[in-house]
């Protein structure tokens, strides 16, 4: 693909990484969002810049089998986790590492987050599980998120933050927003004497539905 082929995906990425600003989803240069191109390649932010001052030389293409890329500006740190997910998910498209709020406080708190709500189980998935702890940019990090996420659309990373995938940006980012909803109503749940679960069986239908027939149906819509 020729350098101005990309100038529209890199601008979707710059866009994501705004969004995640104005969002609350992280603060200053922490977090990252990436999108695949293609079978090989994927372009994602770089690594320790503001956001607001992102222009379409600073996305780096990086081949994501590989995680080879070319150019002086670094891809985020944390680019070896993006490159694996892509490598194991094939119908993802998106990868949005965050810093938010509700969901780093129950990262902190090392605690799995039952189906509590209708729209998390249907966007997620049946459970929000914790990946153990790792050092950021290393191995470890890379393999126990991927695990945490299997037939999940979110996890959380303990100490750290949280991992929202989609099959397209879009996507993503309402995996987010659902994330931080259903980890507040889990805190605040606490003070009620505890969040009551779905029955998870319901909750991995609901998820299944989501992803082969509601989500079809929505975008039929929009045509």
């Amino acid at each position: 693909m020729e350098e101005n082929d990309l100038i529209p995906y890199k601008q979707q990425v710059i866009e994501g990484g705004k969004r995640l600003l104005a969002e609350g989803l992280v603060a200053r240069t922490w977090g990252n969002v990436s999108i695949r191109l293609d079978d090989t390649y994927m372009l994602i932010t770089p690594s320790g810049r503001p956001y607001e001052e992102l222009t379409s030389d600073d996305i780096v293409l990086v081949n994501y089998h590989t995680s080879k890329y070319e150019g002086s500006v670094k891809p985020s740190s944390e680019k070896e986790l993006h490159c694996e997910i892509y490598r194991s998910r094939k119908k993802v498209n998106a990868v949005i590492h965050t810093h938010q709020m509700n969901a780093s406080t129950v990262a902190a708190a090392r605690r799995e987050v039952p189906p509590i709500l209708d729209d998390q189980a249907q966007i997620i998935g049946p459970n929000v599980r914790v990946a153990d702890y790792a050092l950021p940019s290393t191995k470890k990090i890379t393999r126990v998120t991927v695990k945490a996420l299997k037939g999940r659309n979110a996890a959380l990373m303990a100490n750290h933050g949280a991992v929202c995938i989609g099959r397209d940006l879009d996507e993503a980012f309402v995996v987010c927003q659902v994330l931080e909803k259903a980890c507040k109503a889990f805190i605040e749940a606490e003070f009620l004497g505890g969040a009551k679960s779905i029955n998870k069986f319901e909750a991995y239908l609901m998820h299944q539905f989501y992803l082969k027939k509601y989500s079809n149906k929505t975008k039929s819509n929009k045509k």
